[in-house]
């Protein structure tokens, strides 16, 4: 078994279980619009102890327990989207990444509410349980929708600068409240593009490895320190890139 197919079975478990408790796990606040639940930290566990016993030497950084990076590390998510899971709205996922030197190598995401597995290897392309996933060819703004992902790390006002411009591009704006399955959307060619001020790496490492292997492109958000600290993100398809880094104010890579 390959990482690939090791994380496309653990994503698959702990996804499951995650699944077991939607919209019933305990919840409380880690800050302002940040929940967290009991089985966050289950997941997250269940997570950590099977890629400890497959792969001792390799390092592992997750939400909710943190960790150390390395040449070889998985960025864990256990529940991206845990104010949906906690209100019982069927949008959330198990996301799981590996890097190898900073670079996405294999990257896995679960959405238990619809048995949805999303799963993608370096050069070996993106693929959504079993069918390969190819990003939207639209080049026109017009015709794109953007998800603006929002969260607490950056001011109300630029997060309405952001959506405000991306509206005046002549784009349409959605918010879904998961990064991760955001990127899979972008993908799979449902959205045009995903873009946040501010992300953790933990949010966006597996959903990175999807777009650019459906045929997107990212900005090098584990740039600087990325893996740590988080970064802007931009994701979407090669016929936008230029335009929509213009509008958003995020220079994508070439």
């Amino acid at each position: 078994m390959n990482r690939l197919e090791f994380a496309s079975q653990l994503a698959r478990d702990a996804g499951k279980l995650a699944h077991s408790a939607f919209g019933q796990s305990q919840a409380s606040l880690k800050g302002r619009h940040d929940i967290v639940t009991a089985m966050d930290s289950e997941v997250e566990r269940f997570i950590r102890a099977a890629i400890a016993a497959r792969y001792p030497d390799d390092g592992i950084i997750g939400e909710e327990e943190g960790g150390n990076g390395g040449q070889r590390v998985w960025i864990v998510d256990p529940i991206d989207g845990t104010a949906n899971y906690a209100r019982g709205i069927p949008h959330y996922c198990v996301s799981i990444g590996y890097l190898e030197g900073r670079e996405p190598t294999v990257g896995v995401l679960y959405d238990p509410s619809h048995d949805g597995l999303y799963a993608a290897a370096r050069g070996e392309g993106a693929w959504r349980n079993g069918q390969r996933l190819s990003v939207s060819p639209y080049d026109d703004l017009a015709a794109a929708t953007v998800e603006c992902g929002w969260s607490t790390r950056r001011s109300t006002a630029d997060y309405m600068a952001l959506v405000s411009r991306v509206l005046a591009s002549g784009c349409a704006v959605r918010r879904a409240g998961s990064g991760a399955l955001g990127l899979a959307d972008v993908a799979a060619g449902r959205v045009e593009a995903y873009c946040e001020l501010h992300i953790n790496a933990w949010d966006c490492a597996a959903g990175i490895l999807l777009v650019r292997e459906a045929g997107g492109m990212t900005n090098d958000f584990f740039a600087g320190d990325g893996l740590n600290s988080g970064n802007p993100l931009i994701a979407t398809n090669a016929a936008l890139c230029v335009k929509l880094a213009a509008v958003i104010d995020i220079p994508i890579a070439s």
